[in-house]
């Protein structure tokens, strides 16, 4: 399983993580960075990230193992028809885009049918509002899940490579279809982290000084809203790679308010109590399962 070359494109929390992860169980020899910010880069080299910063993607990509693409979704089609005419026939492409349909039609338009049987679409479920290779840690992905949405052209044998890596950095790995993540992700995922943006906002609106208000947020305001510090040009992306299922999620969200509007405005102590029962009783129950399932 060794890896005489890795390509990590976009060397940032999640592929500085990855990178730092397969380091750690000495599966990689040689790790190649490539990124924007030059910055960066030599961050992530001073840190022994990686061990090489690559000037363009075509010597990047020459003779590599894998390609692992972990810039944010919005730059995948770009990346993808940059690096096309370079990657070797046998190179594995996987990813870490928190959207599949958008990937896959971008590799689908600049991926070789020979390149396509090595591409795995992948996504980590382990992002942090934190972002820049400043903020990647080897143990990221300890027990975490890591979802698969392999094409049809995709070979089982590069599907098992990427899986069987995934695990070597501790994650646990799921198989499912790109239109199925990309619903699921939307719900847990994508409207969360609208919701956290849009209450920030909502505040800075109400008030022509929100720092009188924000002396007062105690813990329940920083733990809803943790994620609002996430980057906003990745959850741009994101949200417009998901457009149609985010939307889906919002007008059902809104439903659920316009009901709760209904049992406050009726003063109905009782449902508003067995809303909020049934409401703590299913996240107990989730995080009971999850706890029992990382032991």
């Amino acid at each position: 399983m060794l890896l005489n070359k890795i390509v990590i494109i976009g060397v940032g929390l999640i592929g500085g993580s990855f990178a730092s992860a397969l380091r750690k169980t000495g599966l990689a020899r040689h790790i190649v960075g490539v990124g924007r910010s030059q910055r960066n880069m030599e961050h992530a080299l001073a840190r022994h990230i990686i061990d090489e910063i690559a000037s363009d993607i075509a010597s990047a990509v020459h003779n590599a193992d894998l390609i692992f693409l972990a810039m944010p979704v919005g730059q995948t089609g770009n990346v993808m028809m940059h690096l096309a005419p370079h990657v070797q026939a046998n190179t594995i492409i996987t990813d870490a885009g928190s959207t599949k349909q958008d990937v896959i039609a971008a590799a689908r338009a600049h991926l070789s049918l020979q390149n396509r049987h090595h591409f795995v679409p992948g996504h980590p479920i382990a992002g942090a509002e934190q972002s820049g290779v400043q903020a990647a840690q080897a143990d990221l992905y300890q027990n975490r899940h890591v979802i698969l949405t392999p094409l049809p052209e995709t070979s089982p044998e590069s599907v098992e490579r990427i899986r069987e890596l995934w695990q070597a950095c501790g994650a646990q790995v799921s198989l499912m279809a790109a239109d199925e993540h990309d619903r699921v992700l939307a719900t847990t995922s994508h409207l969360p982290h609208v919701l956290a943006f849009t209450l920030m906002n909502h505040l800075k609106h109400s008030t022509s000084h929100p720092d009188d208000l924000l002396r007062f947020a105690g813990s329940g305001f920083r733990d809803f809203t943790r994620i609002a510090s996430s980057s906003p040009e990745m959850w741009r992306d994101i949200c417009l790679a998901n457009r149609e299922a985010l939307l889906t999620q919002i007008e059902a969200y809104q439903d659920e308010l316009h009901a709760l509007t209904e049992i406050l405005q009726n003063n109905d102590g009782k449902a508003l109590q067995q809303t909020f029962s049934q409401a703590r009783a299913l996240r107990e129950d989730w995080l009971r399962r999850a706890n029992s399932t990382s032991e």
